[in-house]
């Protein structure tokens, strides 16, 4: 055999010796990568533990469930609107007025709504008609409390919590946060 036939066989002979090094080494990396992976998956929980908002992905993110989304949107909404309402205290009130230098009582709802893209109709009646009616009982933090006069809805106000509103109330006393203390009234809920 010739020197040249010998290194020719010997080149070839390295270069399957490199290629099945290669696919060793590949295969290793993956391996490797696999095992890494595996080990940087937070631990499952024990079976004791819940996690009754949550959801555990592969990677080990907590994910909310969709009714938890909601209830933090619904939150998030009612906070800005709470702040809002309340940074709008002492504007005057004048009929017709939608802000924000001052309000009725309507528009001052509108106005505050509208922050967290809510759009309302122009009325208390016409928010009245777009609201989903509730119990008193089940009122919570952002809804709205609107007062009637047999089936006539003459005034709108944003539900604070603990008996109280945020409202436009009348000509000279202006955007404040006070007491229900009408007897006849009903809640809506738009967030």
């Amino acid at each position: 055999m010739s020197y040249a036939a010998t290194g020719g066989a010997r080149a070839l002979s390295r270069r399957a010796a490199v290629t099945s090094a290669a696919r060793l080494s590949l295969r290793l990396g993956a391996l490797l990568v696999a095992l890494l992976g595996a080990l940087l998956v937070a631990p499952a929980a024990p079976a004791s533990a819940t996690v009754p908002d949550a959801a555990v992905t592969p990677a080990g993110r907590s994910a909310k469930t969709p009714a938890a989304r909601a209830a933090a949107v619904r939150a998030a909404k009612v906070k800005t609107v709470l702040t809002t309402a309340a940074a709008l205290r002492g504007r005057p009130y004048r009929y017709g007025a939608t802000g924000p230098r001052a309000f009725d009582c309507s528009g001052y709802v509108g106005y505050v709504m509208k922050r967290v893209g809510k759009s309302l109709p122009r009325t208390s009646r016409g928010q009245y008609a777009a609201s989903r009616k509730i119990n008193r009982s089940a009122m919570k933090p952002g809804d709205l409390v609107f007062f009637k006069h047999g089936s006539r809805v003459y005034h709108v106000a944003v539900y604070a919590g603990g008996g109280r509103i945020w409202h436009a109330r009348q000509p000279g006393q202006g955007v404040a946060l006070t007491r229900i203390t009408a007897s006849s009234w009903a809640a809506g809920r738009v967030l």
